[in-house]
């Protein structure tokens, strides 16, 4: 979609991959480059590179591993907070579920611990999180009582706040059509874009007009007037 003259686009959210396996980072990468937002500035496949592709590339996030063949996740965190790239952000995504791994990756001050294998849906609520965090704090100059709690307490709603049959990773579909569009969009037009019947895409739409992120126009013609949806949180 183009823009008019004078416009510029946003500024996207730069994102790291580490992960010793190169299918799982391929696939990780196209779930971020598929985010609207998002792009991949790198992949790293052990922890000596990731460090220093976040020293070169200076990403706004790092997705990271903790099985790294040189050395673990958290130690590759505990230098990063170490160094000057502190200010980079990172959400553990690993198949590591002791609690000591846990516990020192939310010592280490990552902003989430993802469990492989997870869904788009898991991670996008995710990157969803972050991009508003990223605006709400870019945009003040200093935080009130309610941005730290958004910061340090807020997280997306996902799957579980869901009416019951609704799914998070078809929502976040959803979602991603009514982002994308570039102009209101049917039930029948959402429901061809991500291949789901009209009634569940009206089900998903209706549910994130009740939840104020999205609106509703009538477009009038013969018979019943159509509700055509639109992209507004």
């Amino acid at each position: 979609m183009s823009g008019g003259y004078g416009t510029s686009r946003p500024a996207q959210i730069r994102v790291l991959i580490v992960d010793d396996d190169f299918m799982v980072a391929k696939v990780h990468s196209g779930y971020v480059a598929k985010t609207p937002g998002f792009e991949v500035v790198g992949v790293a496949h052990t922890g000596t590179d990731a460090l220093r592709a976040v020293e070169e590339l200076r990403p706004d996030l790092v997705l990271l591993d903790i099985y790294l063949p040189d050395m673990d996740g958290v130690s590759v965190l505990r230098e990063l907070r170490a160094s000057g790239s502190a200010a980079t952000d990172v959400i553990v995504i690993s198949a590591a579920t002791d609690v000591d791994t846990v516990r020192a990756a939310m010592r280490g001050g990552v902003l989430h611990y993802l469990i492989k294998p997870f869904t788009y849906a898991a991670l996008y609520d995710q990157l969803k999180h972050f991009a508003a965090l990223h605006e709400r704090l870019g945009a003040l100059s200093e935080a009130g009582q309610s941005d730290v709690d958004q910061v340090f307490g807020g997280r997306p709603s996902g799957a579980a706040q869901l009416p019951k049959g609704l799914s998070g990773e078809t929502a976040a579909l959803v979602e991603q059509v009514l982002r994308e569009s570039a102009e209101d969009i049917s039930a029948a037009g959402c429901a061809a874009h991500i291949n789901i019947s009209r009634v569940s895409a009206r089900r998903y739409l209706e549910h994130f007009v009740a939840t104020g992120q999205a609106g509703v126009r009538l477009r009038y013609g013969t018979g019943r007037p159509e509700r055509r949806y639109y992209w507004v949180s």
